[in-house]
């Protein structure tokens, strides 16, 4: 769990680091059999996306963490990165609001980030 909450950092701070917008935190585990936390967040352009996204996994990575997969590279509207504990999504703006992942993990509470970012 206290590893988790490591992971779910080390990801808000590599997706503000690339200038990631409205990032939030979700605590999924008591919902979720997937993961302890989801990250989603968004940025203008693909290639923001892009980079927010291969931020997360360089950032990751150095810490010691296992990036397991990483989906939707290719069209950038939408990538998410599976760290296990936490699994983020960096969305363009427009995509984001599409698929509003917030509502349908509305039963899920908001951890606080604020600390972490700039």
């Amino acid at each position: 769990m206290e590893d988790s909450k490591k992971l779910l950092e080390t990801v808000v701070k590599a997706a503000d680091n690339k200038r990631a917008e409205e990032i939030i935190a979700l605590d999924v585990q008591k919902i979720s059999l997937l993961a302890d936390y989801f990250v989603i967040m968004q940025a203008d352009s693909e290639r923001q996306v892009k980079a927010i996204a291969e931020n997360i996994q360089e950032m990751a990575e150095k810490a010691g963490y296992d990036v397991r997969d990483v989906e939707g590279k290719n069209g950038a509207n939408w990538v998410l990165i599976d760290l296990g504990d936490v699994v983020a999504h960096v969305f363009k703006a427009e995509t984001r609001k599409f698929y509003n992942l917030e509502k349908l993990w509305a039963d899920a509470d908001d951890v606080e980030i604020t600390d972490w970012l700039n």
